[in-house]
């Protein structure tokens, strides 16, 4: 089976072509031909940065937004607000995590409460991912917290840009921006190192979510394969993690049954 020469797609999960000498995958090769200009997209982040007084910072009590929150309230003097939205599968963990942080980083925490449950009974059902309409929500739900308290901008802890740009114009004005940005892996670990943030045991590498694991596992046994696979195959050609860490992230991820069972009884499955 020929594998991407760059990234960790396989012939399973797109179509891989000879280029050079080298198989790689359609969008490795879109990737070569319009590499983006990481000093520039960083540039460009400092710039915008610079012109933050305040923000929203979406706070899920992971990993990734907790070292988003650091660095808007240590390295960049922003006057953040911490904001969690719970979607009713937010790990007690993460939440014990967010009040710690928040309070370690005296920062305000707000935490929005709404029930997500259609989501994800429609994503294990079809054995699909839940994350691209769970995200789209939260940010609607984010946006318009935004709107209500008069900032302009949301800080995110996402590493990968959009395109060749760290930020987004949302409706009404707003400004997502993704702070960790070509961050790798191990730079966001070693900020980690220095606060209270505790790892919690879930399913399916995530700091935060129950639904994850299930829901990975469901889409694997199904597909034969993650539907993180395209994330994590752009962190891996970005960079930005090594291809055996990523290789790890998407196998199929063990479950306790015992949590599966909570999960499908809470979703009346």
């Amino acid at each position: 089976m020929l594998k991407c020469s760059l990234c960790i797609y396989d012939e399973r999960t797109a179509k891989i072509r000879i280029v050079d000498g080298k198989p790689l995958c359609k969008e490795c090769i879109h990737y070569l031909a319009h590499k983006p200009d990481k000093n520039k997209i960083r540039g460009e982040l400092e710039a915008l940065m610079a012109n933050v007084d305040r923000a929203i910072v979406a706070f899920s009590g992971g990993k990734d937004s907790t070292v988003a929150l650091y660095l808007a309230k240590e390295f960049y003097n922003i006057e953040a607000e911490a904001v969690m939205v719970d979607h009713g599968f937010i790990a007690k963990e993460a939440i014990a995590n967010a009040k710690r942080i928040a309070q370690y980083l005296d920062v305000p925490l707000t935490i929005l409460r709404y029930d997500y449950s259609d989501i994800f009974k429609e994503a294990f059902l079809k054995a699909k991912s839940p994350c691209r309409k769970c995200s789209s929500r939260t940010m609607r739900r984010l946006r318009k917290y935004a709107l209500k308290k008069g900032i302009k901008y949301i800080i995110t802890g996402h590493e990968l840009p959009f395109g060749h740009h760290p930020y987004r114009l949302m409706s009404d004005g707003i400004i997502q921006i993704r702070l960790l940005s070509l961050m790798t892996e191990k730079e966001r670990f070693k900020i980690l190192e220095k606060l209270p943030f505790k790892f919690p045991e879930l399913a399916g590498y995530t700091t935060n979510c129950l639904v994850l694991g299930p829901a990975l596992k469901k889409y694997y046994e199904k597909h034969g394969y993650s539907f993180e696979m395209r994330r994590i195959a752009a962190l891996v050609r970005y960079g930005l993690i090594s291809k055996e860490k990523a290789l790890k992230k998407i196998s199929k991820p063990e479950v306790p049954e015992e949590i599966e069972r909570k999960i499908y009884k809470c979703l009346n499955i």
